[in-house]
This record gives structure tokens, sequence and C-alpha cells, in this order.
């Protein structure tokens, strides 16, 4: 939505540029010792040597370990969403299904050829950073699950997609589908977040495989089942991929 007056906020100050300086260039420093070591490297101590600081420095500004890591996963997240949103968007508004291919396959190429930044996202990272406390998945769910929610979003209103009825649900699958739609900030019904998990577990399950190499003696080359997949998944949305 585009703005229709101008923001007219005070300059920063030097204080504060200096600061945001050091933060770009902190969580620059940890998404490369993430991409070339894993996220098991990654600390302060590392990242500090990467900038020039001292750790204590950096644990002022991100409280420690646990508040960098969470910094990063912000930052990656927002990247990685921002591509996605890219693709999607450039198909045609009316191609729903062309919409739905295009920003899973985009998932799947940049978990493939960024593993390090999947394994903090999605991976055994993503695990550590649980433990430190914080629900961090709210943030993926609430920004890729939002992004895929707006074609859902048509699909239901325009009556294209056919899903569940919350009778049909188990009551306590209904209330953590739920729970997980409004985290999407959309409002359609529960059966709809009900679809939209049931494609993301065969997505996430075949990202995984990519990713780590699972089977991989067998599925050298993960795009021929990405491809069936796809075929499913957007026939269970009432979008049949176009030939």
């Amino acid at each position: 939505m585009q703005r229709t007056t101008q923001d007219h906020a005070a300059p920063a100050s030097r204080r504060e540029r200096l600061r945001a300086e050091l933060e770009s260039e902190v969580l620059a420093a940890a998404r490369k010792l993430i991409a070339s070591d894993g996220i098991e490297t990654l600390s302060l101590s590392a990242v500090a040597r990467e900038v020039g600081v001292t750790p204590p420095a950096l644990y002022r500004y991100f409280e420690g370990k646990p508040g960098l890591i969470y910094a990063v996963y912000e930052a990656i997240t927002r990247d990685f969403v921002a591509t996605v949103a890219k693709a999607a968007g450039a198909m045609d508004p009316e191609d729903f299904g062309g919409q739905l291919y295009a920003a899973t396959r985009t998932v799947l190429d940049w978990s493939v050829a960024n593993p390090g930044e999947f394994d903090l996202l999605m991976g055994a990272g993503y695990t550590r950073l649980v433990a430190s406390g914080r629900h961090v998945d709210q943030v993926l769910i609430r920004e890729l699950g939002g992004l895929f929610g707006q074609v859902f979003t048509q699909l239901w209103r325009r009556g294209i997609l056919a899903y569940p009825s919350e009778q049909e649900l188990e009551p306590r699958l209904r209330s953590q589908v739920a729970a997980y739609g409004r985290l999407m900030e959309h409002d359609y019904p529960a059966g709809v977040a009900m679809v939209m998990i049931t494609c993301w577990r065969q997505i996430y399950g075949l990202l995984c495989m990519a990713v780590y190499g699972h089977l991989g003696s067998s599925f050298d080359d993960y795009h021929p089942l990405f491809e069936n997949m796809m075929d499913d998944l957007l026939a269970l949305c009432g979008v049949p991929r176009k030939r």
C-alpha cells in the first residue's frame, strides 16, 4: 500500500547512524559465517573478529548470542521472503497456479543454494534457537505463510479452493490450524489454513530431502519429484498447472 503523505522523520544522530552501520556489518558477517561454516560455528567472538570490535560490544547490542542469532534469523527471513515475493510477483496476477508454482520453486532453489541459512530457518539451527525460549516460527509463518496466504485468500473468495469445514476437523487439530491461520493475518476459515499446512508438510519434506541429500542415492536430482509434487498440490488447490 502506498503512502499518501510523506513521512518527515527526524534525521538520525551520529550515534544512531554508527550503531545502524555496526548492526548491518554484524549481520552480514554472521550470515557469511553461517553460509561458510554452519550455524554451529556462530559466536559473538567469531563475529566480533570479523567486524573488528570486542565481544562485549556486541553483547550490548544483541543481548548475547541468542539475541544475535534471532536478529540474523529475522534478517534472513526478510531477504528470503522478498526473493519469493519477487518470483510470485513476476507472474500474471490472475494466474494463481503460476504464482504458487513460482513461489514454491523459488523456496526450493533458495533452500538448496543457502543450506546454512535454511538450517537456521527450518533445520537443526532453528531447534537450537527455539531452545532459547523464543517462538521464532511465528516470524516465518507470518512472513512466508502470509505471502502464500494472499493467493489462498483469492482462491477462497473466488470459490476455487475446496477445503474442509470446521466440523470435519478434529477439535484439537482445528484449534491448532486456527492458530496457524491467525498468525498469517488473513480472514479465511480454518479449513483454508488446513489446506495450506497440508501443502506445506509435503513441501517441507522435499526441502529437507534436497538440502540434506536424503535418499540422494536414488534422487540425485530432486526436480522431477518436485514437479510431480506440484502437480498434485496445485490440483488440490483447484488450479492445475498450465503446460
